[in-house]
């Protein structure tokens, strides 16, 4: 697996747009999978709301999110053949085998599939695979941007619950 360069906002701030929204994104890829670092395992399942809301299920979750995005979007590919549920609820439905480290793994993989995915195309090249129907890859960039942020801040929150 080959790393994708780390850089942050402020690094690219002279770049390119699609430099942009690659560093913006793995940002808060970064940013979310270590919402789990230094945890128990007890802690990253904790419920701490109604929902099935859990840090390991936001994670997890992401996983999910990535491969709706860059493989569903782009392969047109069907869900049950990724391997991913059918809906986004159920993505974050832990079992027995979901540990802190194979989430994390599995995040860090989808996420390396993703970026190969998207390398190969331009901001405004449309993805055929979604069911609203074609999309630009800027449209699904920017809406991964805003579900991670929303992610990274409930793993924030979640997380200053657990180990307080």
């Amino acid at each position: 697996m080959t790393a994708f360069p780390p850089t942050f906002a402020d690094d690219v701030i002279n770049q390119d747009s699609r430099a942009q929204f690659d560093s913006f994104l793995e940002e808060h890829r970064r940013a979310l999978n270590a919402s789990l670092d230094g945890l128990t395992e007890e802690q990253a399942r904790r419920s701490l709301v109604p929902s099935r809301t859990t840090l390991l299920g936001l994670v997890k979750h992401a996983i999910f999110v990535e491969k709706v995005w860059f493989d569903e979007a782009i392969t047109q590919r069907p869900r049950a053949e990724i391997g991913i549920p059918a809906s986004p609820d159920e993505s974050f439905i832990l079992d027995d085998n979901d540990t802190i480290a194979s989430i994390q793994a599995a995040h860090r993989e989808a996420c390396e599939a993703s970026r190969r995915a998207a390398a190969p195309l331009g901001l405004d090249d449309l993805l055929l695979g979604n069911r609203r129907g074609p999309l630009p890859l800027r449209w699904v960039y920017l809406h991964m941007l805003r579900e991670l942020a929303q992610h990274c801040g409930h793993a924030d929150i979640l997380r200053e619950q657990v180990t307080s």
